[in-house]
C-alpha cells in the first residue's frame, strides 16, 4: 500500500473521521484528505511533509519511521544526509592565511639575521644585535597589526582600559517564555486555538501553535487581531525578540512589551513576515510579558487565512 492507503487503512481501523484526525494534529481536513490520497503538493515542502506524515501517524497508530522512509525512498533528492554521506565528502583544504605566512617568513628572517649578527659580533658589538632584534619586533607587530578588522585580537596588558563599555560589548541573552496563552480581542477569554497555545514554544515548526483561519487577511472582518501572550517568569529588561513563525510570508503584528497584563504598549512591529522574524528594540524595556499581536494574517494552503507559531525567545541583557 501507499503512504496515504496506509494512513487511510490506519484512521478507519482507529474508527477515527478525517475530523477527529484534524482535531488531534491541527491539521486542515483538506491536508489530511491529500495526503489519504499521496498527494503532498499542499504540505509545503519536504520538511514540513515529513511532520505532516508523522503527526498523521502517530494520531492514528501508524508506524511512522516507516512511512517516513518509504517517503524518502520516492523522494531521493528530498533524503536528509545521513552520517556516512557526511563521512565520504572530502574535508575542505584550509589555506593558511596571509597574517600567519607573513609572520612564519619574518622570524626566518630575524633567525637567519641573528645568526649572520652572531659571525660579525666582534666588529659590530652588541648594539648591532640589538637594533637588529628591535627592527624584527617591529616588523613583526607591523605584520600583526595588518590583520583584518573582523579578526579576535587579544588586547595588551598595558593597553589603557577604556572608561565603560562600550553598547555592543553588553552581554545579551536568549530566554524561553515559561508559558505562552491565545490572546484575543476581549484578552485571554477569547483567544484563537487556546488548548494548542504552548505549541508556540514547541519549537517544532511541523506542529506550530497556528491562529483559527478566517476568509480574508483582515480575519473576515469579524475582529481587530489576535495573538499569543507571552510570559517571562519575571520581569527583565528586553531588547529584542526572535519569533518563528510559518513559511509563507504576509503577516503583519505588534510586539508588545509590558510588566502586567495591563500596561502592555508596542515596542516594535513587523510586516509582510514569515520564517524566523528577528527584531530589535529601539531601546531596552522591562517587562515580564510579551504580546505578539497579529494585525493581517498570511495565506494558507487551504486558500484561507491563519498565522502559525513554534518558537518564541525573548533577548534580554542582565
Amino acid at each position: 500500500m501507499s503512504i496515504g492507503e496506509t494512513l487511510a487503512v490506519a484512521r478507519s481501523e482507529a474508527g477515527l473521521t478525517i475530523a477527529d484526525v484534524s482535531a488531534r494534529t491541527r491539521i486542515r481536513q483538506a491536508l489530511l484528505s491529500a495526503i489519504e490520497h499521496d498527494d503532498f503538493g499542499a504540505c509545503g515542502g519536504d520538511f514540513y511533509t515529513r511532520g505532516h506524515i508523522r503527526a498523521f501517524a502517530a494520531a492514528v497508530g501508524a508506524d511512522a519511521e516507516a512511512l517516513i522512509g518509504e517517503y524518502d525512498e520516492a523522494h531521493p533528492a528530498a533524503r536528509p544526509p545521513s552520517l556516512e554521506d557526511l563521512a565520504r565528502r572530502p574535508a575542505p583544504r584550509r589555506r593558511p592565511s596571509r597574517p600567519v605566512l607573513a609572520i612564519g617568513v619574518v622570524l626566518v628572517l630575524a633567525i637567519i639575521g641573528f645568526a649572520a649578527d652572531k659571525v660579525v659580533a666582534g666588529a659590530a658589538g652588541p648594539q648591532r644585535l640589538s637594533a637588529v632584534s628591535s627592527a624584527a619586533q617591529r616588523v613583526v607587530r607591523g605584520t600583526t597589526s595588518a590583520r583584518p578588522a573582523s579578526s579576535t585580537t587579544t588586547p595588551s596588558s598595558a593597553a589603557t582600559p577604556s572608561a565603560s563599555p562600550s553598547p555592543s560589548a553588553v552581554a545579551v541573552t536568549d530566554v524561553t517564555p515559561v508559558s505562552a496563552t491565545a490572546y484575543g480581542p476581549d484578552g485571554t477569554s477569547d483567544g484563537d486555538n487556546s488548548q494548542q497555545a504552548s505549541l508556540a514554544l514547541s519549537g517544532d515548526p511541523a506542529n506550530p501553535w497556528h491562529t483559527n483561519w478566517y476568509g480574508t487577511a483582515s480575519f473576515g472582518n469579524l475582529q481587530s487581531g489576535t495573538g499569543l501572550l507571552l510570559d517571562l517568569g519575571r520581569t527583565l529588561t528586553a531588547t529584542g525578540a526572535t519569533i518563528q513563525l510559518g513559511g509563507t510570508s504576509g503577516a503583519d503584528f505588534q510586539l508588545r512589551a509590558g510588566t502586567t497584563t495591563s500596561d502592555l504598549t508596542t515596542v516594535a512591529t513587523d510586516s509582510g513576515a514569515g520564517g524566523l522574524v528577528r527584531l530589535r528594540l529601539s531601546s531596552p524595556v522591562h517587562a515580564r510579558y510579551l504580546l505578539i499581536w497579529f494585525t493581517l494574517l498570511p495565506p494558507d494552503n487551504a486558500g484561507t487565512y491563519q498565522a502559525d507559531v513554534s518558537d518564541v525567545t525573548a533577548i534580554v541583557t542582565p
